[in-house]
This record gives C-alpha cells, sequence and structure tokens, in this order.
C-alpha cells in the first residue's frame, strides 16, 4: 500500500498542534473555574489520582509502539492476513493490560487513604472517586483502544487528532457548566469517564470506515511475537522511569503535606508543562527527520545536526527560563490570587526543573530515532528510584523544596551524563569536550539573562497587575534573546537558525 508520507507528516503536525492548542486554552479555563468553584483541596485530589492512574498504567508501556511498528512492513506490502492477526494481538493485550491494571487497581485499595496526608474534603467518599478514576482508565483499553493502532500504523495520526480534539472541545465546555451550576465534582469526574467511553467508540466507528477490510482474527507466528514482546520489553524499562519519575513528586506530596499544597504546587507544575508541551511538539515533529538523517548521513554530519538543535533548544530554552522566572508570580496573582502564591525559591526551582527536563532531551531524541531502547533501557528506571529516594528522605527536612530539588538533582546528576554517554558509545563519537563545553556557554548565558532581566523587571511595579504583567513580559521577550544572539552571533550554530528562519521567511512569501 503506498502511503503520502510528506502530506501525513503535514496533516499530523497541523492538527497535533492544534490538539495541543485546545489541550492548553480549554484546561487552562476549566482549572481557573474548578479553583474558583472547588478550592485547592479538591485540585489536589486530582492531582493525586492523575498521578496514580499514571503509575498503574504503566502496564501499557511499550504495547502500543511495538505493536505498531511491527505493522509498517505488513502494511507496506499490503499483507492484510498480517495485519488483521496483529490487530488480534493487539486486542488481546489491552484486554488483559485492562484487566492487570483493574486487579491491581483493587488491590491498592486499601491503601488509597493513606496517600492523603490531610485536607480531604467533608462531602468526599475517596473510594467511590478512586474506582470511578480506575474504571475510566480501564474502559479505555476495553473499548476499542487497538483500533487506534491502524491510524498510527498507516500515520494517519492526523484523524486521531481531529477527533480527540472534537469531544475535548465539547467535554470541557460541559464540565465548565456544570462546575458552574452545580460544583459537584462527582459529576466533573463522570462527564470524564463519559468523554472517555466517546472518544474510543469514536475512534473505533471511523477506523472502521477508513479501513473495513481490517478485522482483529488470525493468529502472529510465535517468531513474531517473541520479537514484539522483546521490543516491549526494551521500551517498557526505557519509558517506565519517566512515568514514575512524573508521578512520584505528586505522590510524595500528598502523602507527606497534603491536598491542600499539592493543589497549589499543581498550579506551578501546569505552567511549567505548558511550557514544557511546545518542546515536546518541536522534538515530535523532528524525529523522523533526525532518523532518516541518522541512516543516510555520516558521524560528521550527524554531529551537526546536533548541535545545530541543541543551540534552536536553548535559545528557546533561555527565552522560556526568563520568562517563568519573571512572569510566574505576577501571573499566578492576576490568575488565582495571593492565596495560591508560593515563595520565589520555589519558582527559581521550577526553572531548573525546567532546565534540567529539556538540557538533555536533543540527546535523548536522538537515541530514541536510533532505536537505542535496549542499550538506554535502565537509565530512566535508575533515575526515576533515585529519585523517589531523595524525593522521601528531603521532603521531612526541606518540604516541597526537598521534593522538586531531588528531581532536579536526579535527572541532572544521573540522567544527563549517562545519557550522553550512551549516545557518544552507541550512536555517533561525540566531542564530549565540545559538546559540555557548548552546553555550559548556553548555561552561563541562561544564568546571566535571569539575573539581568529579573532586575530589570523589578524595576517595573504597579497597581495594575496586568499592566506589570505586559510590561514585565515586553522585557522578557526582548532582552533575554537579544543578550542570547549577541553573544553566539558568530557561531554556525546560530547561522544555521537564521537560515532556517529565512527559508521560512521565503517559503511564507512564497506562498502568498
Amino acid at each position: 500500500m503506498e502511503i503520502n508520507r510528506k502530506k501525513n507528516a503535514l496533516l499530523g503536525t497541523f492538527w497535533g498542534f492544534v490538539q495541543k492548542l485546545i489541550g492548553i486554552i480549554f484546561p487552562f479555563v476549566v482549572r481557573t473555574v474548578f479553583i474558583k468553584t472547588l478550592g485547592a483541596n479538591y485540585l489536589g485530589l486530582n492531582g493525586l489520582f492523575t498521578s496514580l492512574l499514571s503509575v498503574l498504567n504503566l502496564a501499557e508501556l511499550g504495547v502500543s509502539s511495538a505493536l505498531v511498528f511491527s505493522m509498517y512492513r505488513p502494511i507496506a506490502e499490503d499483507d492484510e492476513v498480517k495485519i488483521c492477526a496483529l490487530m488480534h494481538l493487539y486486542k488481546v493485550c489491552y484486554r488483559v493490560i485492562g484487566l492487570s491494571i483493574l486487579v491491581v487497581g483493587v488491590f491498592l485499595t486499601p491503601f488509597i487513604p493513606r496517600l492523603i496526608h490531610s485536607d480531604l474534603p467533608d462531602d468526599i467518599n475517596i473510594y467511590i472517586l478512586y474506582f470511578m478514576n480506575l474504571g475510566a482508565t480501564v474502559l479505555s483499553y476495553w473499548l476499542f483502544a487497538y483500533r487506534n493502532s491502524l491510524f498510527n500504523a498507516h500515520q494517519r495520526v492526523d484523524i486521531i487528532s481531529i477527533i480527540s480534539s472534537l469531544v475535548s472541545v465539547v467535554t470541557y465546555i460541559i464540565q465548565l457548566c456544570c462546575l458552574i451550576a452545580f460544583k459537584n465534582y462527582y459529576l466533573y469526574l463522570s462527564i470524564n469517564i463519559i468523554s472517555q467511553v466517546c472518544l474510543n467508540i469514536s475512534i473505533a466507528i471511523a477506523s472502521k470506515k477508513k479501513y473495513p477490510r481490517y478485522r482483529p482474527k488470525g493468529v502472529v507466528s510465535r517468531e513474531e511475537r517473541i520479537q514484539i514482546f522483546k521490543k516491549v520489553g526494551d521500551l517498557f524499562t526505557a519509558k517506565v522511569g519517566g512515568v514514575i519519575n512524573h508521578s512520584a513528586d505528586s505522590l510524595v506530596i500528598s502523602f507527606f503535606l497534603g491536598l491542600s499544597i499539592l493543589g497549589v504546587y499543581q498550579n506551578y507544575y501546569f505552567i511549567v508543562s505548558t511550557v514544557m508541551s511546545f518542546f515536546f511538539l518541536f522534538y515530535n515533529s523532528c524525529e523522523a527527520g533526525i532518523a532518516n538523517c541518522l541512516i543516510v548521513n555520516n558521524d560528521a554530519d550527524n554531529r551537526a545536526l546536533l548541535y545545530n538543535i541543541n543551540y534552536i533548544v536553548f535559545f528557546f530554552l533561555n527565552f522560556c527560563s526568563v520568562s517563568l522566572l519573571c512572569l510566574t508570580q505576577p501571573f499566578i496573582r492576576l490568575w488565582v490570587g495571593d492565596d495560591y502564591i508560593l515563595s520565589f525559591e520555589t519558582v527559581i526551582l521550577f526553572v531548573l526543573y525546567l532546565y534540567a527536563e529539556i538540557a538533555p532531551r536533543t540527546l535523548l531524541v536522538f537515541k530514541d530515532a536510533a532505536g537505542l531502547w535496549k542499550e538506554d533501557k535502565f537509565r530512566p528506571l535508575v533515575v526515576s528510584v533515585v529519585n523517589l529516594v531523595l524525593n522521601i528522605l528531603s521532603v521531612r527536612r526541606f518540604g516541597l523544596y526537598g521534593v522538586i530539588l531531588s528531581t532536579i538533582i536526579a535527572m541532572l546528576v544521573i540522567g544527563f551524563p549517562w545519557l550522553l554517554y550512551n549516545t557518544n558509545k552507541y550512536l555517533m563519537n561525540l566531542d564530549v569536550k565540545k559538546y559540555l563545553f557548548m552546553v555550559a556557554s548556553y548555561t552561563g548565558v541562561i544564568v546571566f539573562d535571569c539575573i539581568l532581566t529579573s532586575f530589570v523587571c523589578n524595576m517595573f511595579s504597579f497597581n495594575n497587575l496586568l499592566l506589570e504583567l505586559l510590561c514585565k513580559g515586553l522585557v522578557c521577550l526582548l532582552l533575554p534573546n537579544l543578550v542570547f544572539l549577541l553573544f553566539f552571533f558568530k557561531t554556525k550554530e546560530n547561522k544555521y537558525l537564521m537560515s532556517n528562519i529565512k527559508k521560512i521567511k521565503e517559503k511564507i512569501k512564497g506562498g502568498k
């Protein structure tokens, strides 16, 4: 079967961006109304369940990627029998995964109240809420989830994005109406469950209409099943650490500090994760191209590509770090008020958290594009375990600071050097000293920009918070970007960035 890969990639990128915008704007509005109508305790409770179910979802990690990867060749060869057999295997796997999550979830039920240190709302039955969340997760696997594989394998993720966007918009609007009219958390959560059911059924209907000849039937050979589950094993250990790493903080905060602090923390994390999502969108759009370059180019060209992408990332990381440092506090005050403000030291830690997540990311994307899952499978797991241990040890002494700082230390002290070692050993012969010098140079300028821009922004103080935010935002837009360009104006990497910006402008003019 012939697939228009360029067209599908563009469609997928466009609709993925639309879905990302919907996934930022609408949740922000819903979150605002949620805080105003229900309060921080409910917000913390919502964040706790999200983190807990992310851990339970570990059962899926790797299955989807490995099975979709196995469909590429039979789709190219138009092997209908094998595609149907793989779909049947996918269906069985998801039924087993859903059952596993249900069994483990039920087993964990007696321990759920112990995850909450304090501040549980009086009108809440924690067990009912837990089973509602658990039921939504299990249904997401049992209701035709395997049919997603057809769109992914045919590179038609744009269809999934369109359906998901439409269902999400309707869901958010109904949630907003219910929060304003009834202020009931059970009703809010019920809408999520119904939304998940509607999403799965809608994608299943669309896939049957688009690919009517594919049905889950047949058996995959024993040899192929072994190869698929071998990939699942490699992907599982590589990704499980990431989930634990991102969920551990919320679980530890809830257990040791309480739901109200978790709710306030989640507001700050929501802002940082929104910023990070744009970096991830950029990386996702680059990964296929990087994979192609790793195949056709030599090591020298691939190193140059890595340095160029790294420069672009640090250029925007500089702007985002400065903006988070200078704008977060006035934005939180304007958004939800002084009752939800954390200390400025916490903001500094969140900026470091952003750096720890994004700075090594270029190496990670190159590693994933090369398929080095087996070689790197233990690194995320070790990082997550160290993070969890440090969280528990530090939260009693340093509170919220200790939780965030321990995550930063685990990612930068263990994760970053290990990832650099694996990339250098298994992928390309990097000049490690040159790479570290470049990263240190970018980091030094980011620190300088943070100090300089923060000093300038502190000169602006208005009674009107919106005016203060706008003035500081203008400073953050201009000053750090100019400083960064002045420091690296003559480098090859900056010339690469400028040439690409010029090409984009020419394409826009040509399109007109």
